[in-house]
């Protein structure tokens, strides 16, 4: 299945535009894939450091988490 393709133009100092080629080179990759590729693995990241972060949130307030709803089950018990 082909995807369709959007142009993009880019200004990057001459330093940058030659490691971008080397990095190419050395992958066997155009350097409009290796680019792509770059930029679908940051985004990758963002959200898998996100999945991340809000485990760790998750793990670290578990028992805050757990008291809270069993203070709120047995109020309801409570009252019936």
């Amino acid at each position: 299945m082909d995807v369709a393709k959007t142009q993009l133009n880019v200004r990057v100092d001459e330093a940058t535009a030659e490691a971008a080629r080397e990095r190419a080179l050395q992958r066997g990759l155009s350097v409009n894939r290796y680019i792509e590729e770059l930029v679908q693995r940051d985004a990758g990241e963002v959200g898998h450091t996100f999945v991340e972060a809000a485990a760790d949130f998750m793990k670290s307030y578990a028992a805050v988490f757990a008291e809270e709803s069993g203070d709120r089950e047995s109020e309801g018990r409570s009252r019936t």
